[in-house]
Formats: C-alpha cells, structure tokens, sequence
C-alpha cells in the first residue's frame, strides 16, 4: 500500500510540476505579432489591387462611349471645343522646306516624307512640325504642351498618357497659346488642364481610328528620326512656304508595299530653312 500511494503522489507530483511549466511558459507574441503584420499587409495588397482594378473598369465603361463603331465612326465629334477639318493627305515637301500651316500646332497637310517616331515617344524637346504631322497621317495622337505652363505634377500625368503606347508622341511646342493641344489627323483640342477627362476621350476617340487618318496600317516606327529629331523651328515660314495645297502627290507611293518604311536618308537630321 506505501508503495502504491508513493507511486500516486509521484505521479502527481510529476502532473503538478508539468502544469507548473505549461502555465508558465511565455505565448510567442513576436510570432504573432508577425502573422499579424503579414495578413494585414496582404489584405492591402490585395484591396489596393481590388481598388485599382475597379478603378480601371470604372473608367472604361465611362469611355465606352468614345470608342469608334460601325454606328459610331467618329466619337470625338461630341468633345466640346474639338476642330476638325478636312485634309488631303501624301503631300510631301522636302526636308530642308516649311509648310504654311493654317493651325498652330498643325494637324494636316503637306508634311515630310519622313515621320518622326510616334511609338510612345516622350521627347524633351520641341520636334519639328512638317515630321510629326506625317505621324499623325498614320493614325498617331500627338499631346503637344506649352513648356511655360506645363510642368512637374501637370507634364508627369502626360507623359503616363504617352509613355511606351503606340502611336503616341508628347512633346513641347514653345509659344502655344493653350497649356495643352491634342491633334490627330484633321482633329485638334486645347486644354487648359492636364487632368481634363477631354484628354482621354480625345485619345479613345481618335487613336489608330481607321475612319479618321489616311494611312491605315502605316508604321508609327522611326529609329533614325528618333535617334536624332529634327528641331522645332520658332521663326513663322517666309514667303517661299509651301501652301497647303502645295507639296509634292505621293498618293500612290504611299499606297504600295513598304510604304511604311521609312527613307534612307539623312533627311531626318537635316534642320530645316527657315
């Protein structure tokens, strides 16, 4: 019997000090605390994701509307304050002449044989206006800002409208009479604003519309041009500017395979007269 109520208070005893150890062992809050922060960090990874992706469709549905269609071949006629004019296009001048344009900034005409890159290019510096108008010929939407009024926080959200999409160009234009103007082929909008939702609807309206730009299918694609961009040129044409109705007729030119291949020339890096 001894041994037996030995044994029994051993065993308790032995129950007694492992409770003793269980109670007192301290709860690994640093681990919790670390599951924690990484649930909550992932629920904000996954709302922010949920947030910009609802963003996103929001604003699709609200340019529904400015997207061309069989009904619809021009949306952008709805844009208030857009100018659109008719515009005969495969006119070509020489690299070393002016064009009389009856806009400023131009957006038809007579123009270059050779565009300047519109690939998503976001040029520093103000480009010649007889090149970018040929892109504009291949379906291009070119965002030209007066450097003046444009700036920091206003350019950035620009450049994000331009950057890496293709048929796209953003440059400066010295002298502009509106802080923004948006042009493609026979269509052009001022803005005072960078954050307008005109900009977008202009761009869903227009960009690559077949409806709208003589060239369908033609390349936005120009490395040399690029490379070394023609410079803008401040001075007004003097007297022996080509009219708009002037220029050289390369309607069939353009129309044949290969078209699209730019010139090989040096014509790209050749300023023009002035």
């Amino acid at each position: 019997m001894t041994s037996g109520k030995k044994t029994k208070a051993t065993r308790n005893s032995v129950a007694a000090a492992r409770s003793s150890v269980v109670a007192s062992k301290p709860k690994p809050w640093g681990t919790i605390i670390a599951v924690i922060a990484v649930l909550g960090l992932a629920g904000g990874v996954f709302g922010y994701a949920y947030s910009q992706i609802h963003a996103n469709n929001v604003k699709e549905a609200a340019l529904a509307k400015w997207k061309p269609s069989d009904t619809n071949k021009d949306p952008s006629t709805a844009l208030a304050g857009v100018v659109i004019k008719e515009y005969k296009g495969s006119r070509h001048v020489q690299p070393t002449q002016r064009v009389a344009y009856d806009q400023t900034p131009a957006f038809g005409g007579p123009h270059d044989a050779t565009w300047a890159d519109c690939t998503g290019v976001v040029y520093d510096k103000a480009i010649r206006t007889e090149n970018i108008v040929h892109g504009l010929e291949h379906g291009a939407v070119w965002i030209a800002y007066n450097p003046d009024q444009v700036k920091d926080d206003a350019l950035n959200k620009l450049k994000v409208k331009v950057e890496g999409i293709p048929y796209m160009a953003l440059s400066p234009f010295p002298g502009l009479d509106k802080p923004i103007s948006l042009q493609s082929w026979g269509h052009q909008l001022k803005l005072e604003k960078a954050d307008d939702e005109r900009v977008d609807q202009f761009i869903s309206s227009l960009l690559r519309n077949p409806n709208t730009y003589p060239e369908v299918g033609a390349s936005c694609e120009n490395p040399q041009f690029l490379s070394n961009p023609a410079p803008f040129v401040a001075e007004k044409p003097g007297a022996d500017a080509v009219p708009m109705d002037g220029g050289k007729d390369e309607s069939v030119t353009e129309g044949q395979p290969n078209a699209s291949t730019p010139p090989a020339s040096d014509s790209v890096s050749t300023p023009p007269s002035s």
